[in-house]
């Protein structure tokens, strides 16, 4: 143990062997003694100050265990992309039910909900949202996020269980589409809104847009300001990868018009 004590005695990753799971993992130590990383596998070997526990967020056994012992959570775990109904119910309804029933149980002071911009992708691109402007989800996957999100103000309003649900737009090394330029979030830029939200005194239930300092603008975070997110980065620096980028929207182009993008045409996938 360190001289000096690190904020958090055991952090829990979920979906730690996912796409932004692999990013998050090498800056978790710096918070907390024990990192708990977890997933259905694919995790490899533990490091130093690292635990491995495979768990199926559907099994609501595994899950009380996964959370026993721990003091706050990112929830990552889960499908990330638009699906069947039957594997969206369990892994991201039931699942997150599970997640938030064991972290009551194990007295949980706050989750990190890694939320979705496909919460409100059908929203027109002409539009700015903040925090107050409803859901309308692009998907399934959509529709699971805003689930999600309720069931997290719920445990907050009934059990004072804070979350801080993270609208996650585009995190990837640099912009792929013109719609990135808009919702781009630098890998450095995730790793600081995940600070502010373990960090801030208070979160209550608090919804956050994940973007970077980019020029367009679809989302306002002042509603999120008591979390004291700063990004540092910009897809500005990309503009020359997508020279035509002032015509986004196209107006003759589904995809385009709203703020999901190709998601609004993404499925259904029936089982």
């Amino acid at each position: 143990m360190s001289d000096h004590p690190k904020p958090f005695q055991r952090l829990l990753l979920t979906g730690a062997a996912g796409g932004l799971g692999r990013v998050l993992r090498p800056h978790l130590g710096q918070w907390a003694e024990v990192v708990r990383l977890s997933d259905l596998d694919g995790l490899g070997q533990a490091g130093p100050g690292e635990e491995i526990v495979h768990a199926d967020l559907a099994d609501r056994g595994a899950m009380l265990r996964l959370l026993d012992g721990v003091d706050a959570v990112l929830h990552f775990g889960g499908i990330s992309v638009e699906a069947g109904w039957n594997a969206i119910l369990q892994a991201n309804i039931v699942g997150v039910h599970h997640l938030y029933e064991a972290a009551h149980a194990a007295g949980v002071r706050r989750v990190v909900f890694a939320s979705s911009n496909h919460a409100i992708g059908f929203h027109p691109t002409t539009t700015q949202l903040d925090a107050d402007s409803p859901t309308r989800p692009d998907g399934l996957y959509g529709v699971s996020k805003c689930f999600g999100e309720q069931l997290a103000r719920f445990y907050y309003d009934r059990f004072g269980l804070e979350t801080v649900c993270l609208r996650i737009g585009s995190a990837f090394p640099q912009p792929a589409t013109r719609r990135m330029m808009v919702t781009y979030l630098h890998y450095e830029d995730l790793i600081e809104l995940i600070r502010c939200s373990l960090f801030a005194p208070r979160v209550g239930h608090t919804i956050a847009y994940g973007m970077s300092d980019n020029d367009a603008l679809w989302w306002n975070n002042s509603k999120a300001a008591h979390l004291g997110y700063r990004p540092r980065h910009s897809s500005r620096v990309h503009a020359h990868l997508f020279p035509d980028s002032a015509a986004y929207p196209a107006a003759d182009d589904r995809a385009s018009q709203y703020q999901g993008g190709p998601f609004v045409s993404t499925g259904p996938f029936y089982d």
